[in-house]
């Protein structure tokens, strides 16, 4: 039973930091606060994951938590292009089919984003399907899955920093990341997974610590709010 609950709970933990983002942002209708790289890192994470397991079969729990991270994303990114082409009036349109860089990732509608993930999947698909049998691709493709999904919280830290805010962020979203990484990281250390898994796992542990620090620091630096004092009051 502890088995299948922590089977359980690695496939579906990491859904869970999103639910309380997903919620603010339907709430406030803007997805400012949310950087969509977030979602471009877990999905090329993930489906770089799943090629891996063809060439190195590692557990199941694993093999379905990629799945599962995937369907999320691409629910986080259709919400977050509705919202931003409601809010961004007068834009030019801009699709995926244009191939301009400077608008990479941010195109107008939802059916763009599926078309680039559909295309890296082919892409990556077929190279692995023509190196499958070399044991350096192999293990250079799983090195790159963990340390993909190691920098998902960079995009984050990065807007955080450059906004010297963390305002519409969800601190909750990153207090689960946290412990999801965490209980993550333990899994692969117990269950001896590849050593590619425990070192990008630990990597992404102090990526969710550096953010809750911004936090932290940010909420610190905002102003208290002017209250009047007492007497001048009863002067006015």
């Amino acid at each position: 039973l502890v088995s299948w609950g922590a089977a359980g709970a690695l496939v579906f933990g990491g859904v869970v930091p999103y639910i309380p983002q997903y919620r603010d942002i339907r709430r406030a209708q803007n997805a400012d606060g949310f950087s969509t790289y977030v979602c471009l890192v877990l999905l090329v994470a993930n489906i770089l994951r799943i090629l891996f397991w063809f060439g190195r079969h590692f557990e199941s729990p694993l093999l379905w938590q990629s799945i599962v991270m995937i369907l999320t994303m691409l629910l986080m990114l259709k919400l977050c292009t509705e919202l931003r082409v409601v809010n961004e009036l007068h834009v030019r349109h801009r699709s995926f089919a244009d191939f301009d860089p400077h608008h990479f990732w941010h195109w107008s509608s939802f059916s763009d984003y599926v078309q680039c993930v559909l295309a890296f999947t082919g892409v990556a698909g077929y190279i692995t399907y023509l190196c499958i049998d070399s044991a350096l691709f192999v293990e250079t493709l799983g090195f790159l899955a963990v340390l993909t999904e190691a920098m998902l919280g960079v995009p984050q830290l990065y807007r955080n920093h450059r906004h010297r805010s963390t305002e519409g962020m969800s601190v909750k979203m990153v207090l689960m990341w946290t412990s999801g990484d965490t209980f993550k990281t333990a899994y692969f250390l117990l269950n001896s997974a590849p050593l590619q898994f425990s070192v990008c796992g630990l990597l992404q542990v102090l990526v969710d610590l550096a953010i809750l620090g911004q936090a932290y620091a940010f909420a610190r630096r905002m102003p208290a709010p002017h209250v009047a004092h007492p007497a001048s009051a009863k002067a006015l």
